[in-house]
């Protein structure tokens, strides 16, 4: 058995448990995949009225653009078209898992099927929900140019407003790998940096990350014992991971799937092929260089002593460092990429747990006259410097066959600990829990309420509407009040979801849905305190 071996204590399928027969409910997906088609439909529409189109896209010169951006009708029906699409999304996302619930043979091409169907629009949307892409283009240019875009920001190039960037991060270094910015560079070698194609060639490259999950998450669920068509609904199928890595075209698609391929490998005892997928995946965003210590665990080896296991360590961290370092050569890029490793960020968003408690700890110390700030600093270190500490205890302790449960919960810790959480960071660990088993209990019901939560902030965080245009209701709070309005219908008056996504008397409900207002509000009022690197590209 390999160290992707079953984990009886977390699947919901047991390991060499024959497949189940497709019952009628698996007949019936094709009803929440159109439903979803539908809802992708609506968000592709509404994106042309408020995503984010470039200054120099000659898109905002057609007449439709026009009509939808700069009139006020235009923007509120785009807005209410981009955030109902969302939420029909997660309708249809939960709708799928409920008519697959027997998780039969057919199951997996059900869930892939949804996923082409769902992405399609996606991928010809403006980008929404994130305009990082933009800055993409510009750090090609940069590399194109010949500058180091690990020691200058986008705005050094001439004419860089029309890319599309957020200009309040435009002067921010990259926290990119060297890969990622030789694609980068070969993406504006192809588009001479025109924003529109240069969004999709990114799209494609985050298209093939998407694809690595697809083929990887099933093999590796069933090396755990775990249903992989399962497996794939959860982490893949969600609309957080679709609007994220599609419609937003984020380049961490390509660093989870060359993760996931990776970890698949070295979990088959191909160790060395796994270390370089993985290498190639912190080539994009070194965050995944947290694996590594955990794919040397597996390559030592279940009985492995002490000297061995570190003997491996140094082994693991030396091919790759070394192939990093030797790919730093091109363009001179150096290994500037270390910085996003070892330079701590500043700020906090207010609805990770980190900059939610510390504002509460904050709150509470000025009460009674003491430094707030100063508690709030001591309180979010800690759980920083916690997030460290369980990630060396599970690298020293822990079964052999749990390697990869044990490093899941490594990259869950390190990003729930952190004091700045951006939507799209949970899906960098959830396909690696996916794989070693989610419940069906709290653990599933935890992800329902996670991806409904952020794609509720996204809907309203998000928008690009014009200062001049009139509007009766701001953007913004349409959306916020449309994706609220929705979030009741399925918590309350849908029969079918109702059931999936809370349990209790009414009380109970009314609290947990006044936790999720609360939530809500102090995740609005916690942008204010991000960073402006954070909004170029996170680590």
């Amino acid at each position: 058995m390999t160290a992707g071996g079953s984990h009886p204590g977390t699947s919901e399928t047991q390991p060499g448990a024959p497949a189940k027969a497709s019952g009628p409910a698996t007949g019936r997906a094709y009803l929440a995949t159109l439903e979803g088609f539908i809802g992708a439909l609506m968000m592709f529409t509404g994106s042309i009225g408020t995503g984010w189109i470039a200054n120099g896209s000659p898109m905002i010169r057609q007449p439709v653009v026009i009509a939808l951006r700069t009139e006020g009708w235009g923007v509120t029906v785009s807005t209410v078209l981009l955030t109902v699409g969302a939420m029909v999304l997660i309708r249809s996302w939960l709708r799928l898992g409920q008519r697959l619930a027997d998780w039969g043979q057919s199951a997996l091409r059900s869930v892939v099927v949804a996923i082409s169907a769902w992405s399609l629009p996606l991928l010809f949307c403006v980008p929404v929900f994130s305009r990082d892409v933009y800055a993409y283009t510009g750090q090609g240019r940069l590399v194109m140019e010949g500058q180091n875009p690990y020691e200058v920001g986008i705005s050094s190039l001439s004419n860089w407003f029309s890319l599309g960037a957020d200009p309040a991060w435009a002067e921010n270094r990259t926290p990119y790998g060297p890969y990622f910015l030789w694609l980068a560079r070969g993406v504006v070698g192809l588009t001479g940096a025109q924003p529109d194609v240069s969004v999709l060639l990114f799209r494609l490259l985050a298209g093939v990350g998407v694809l690595l999950c697809v083929i990887y998450v099933p093999k590796l669920a069933e090396l755990h014992g775990i249903n992989g068509a399962r497996a794939l609904w959860i982490s893949v199928a969600n609309p957080l991971f679709l609007i994220s890595f599609i419609a937003s075209a984020h380049n961490d698609a390509l660093m989870v799937g060359l993760a996931v391929a990776g970890v698949y490998f070295a979990a088959t005892r191909r160790y060395l092929v796994g270390i370089l997928l993985v290498t190639a995946s912190i080539g994009i965003k070194p965050i995944t260089v947290l694996l590594l210590p955990f794919i040397g665990v597996m390559w030592a080896g279940p009985s492995a002593s002490w000297p061995r296991k570190f003997l491996i360590w140094a082994a693991t961290a030396g091919i790759s460092f070394g192939v990093l370092v030797l790919s730093g050569i091109p363009y001179n890029l150096g290994i500037g990429w270390t910085w996003a490793i070892m330079d701590p960020t500043p700020g906090y968003t207010g609805y990770s747990p980190s900059g939610f408690l510390g504002q509460q700890v904050e709150f509470l110390a000025n009460v009674l006259g003491l430094p707030g700030g100063t508690f709030a600093t001591l309180l979010r270190t800690g759980m920083k410097w916690a997030a460290i500490g369980l990630v060396l205890l599970l690298m020293f302790r822990g079964d052999y066959s749990l390697a990869v449960r044990r490093m899941a919960l490594a990259f869950t810790a390190v990003v729930m600990l952190s004091p700045i959480i951006q939507p799209w960071y949970i899906l960098w660990f959830l396909p690696f829990l996916a794989v070693t088993g989610i419940r069906d209990d709290w653990q599933i019901r935890s992800l329902y309420v996670g991806v409904t939560f952020f794609v509720v902030f996204g809907a309203q965080d998000q928008l690009s509407v014009w200062s001049f245009v009139e509007l009766p209701i701001d953007a913004s709070s349409l959306a916020f009040i449309t994706a609220l309005a929705f979030t009741f219908y399925l918590l309350f008056l849908d029969v079918h979801t109702r059931k999936l996504l809370i349990e209790g008397k009414p009380l109970d409900l009314a609290r947990r849905g006044w936790t999720w207002l609360v939530a809500m509000r102090e995740a609005r009022r916690g942008r204010a305190e991000e960073p402006g690197r954070e909004k170029l590209g996170s680590r």
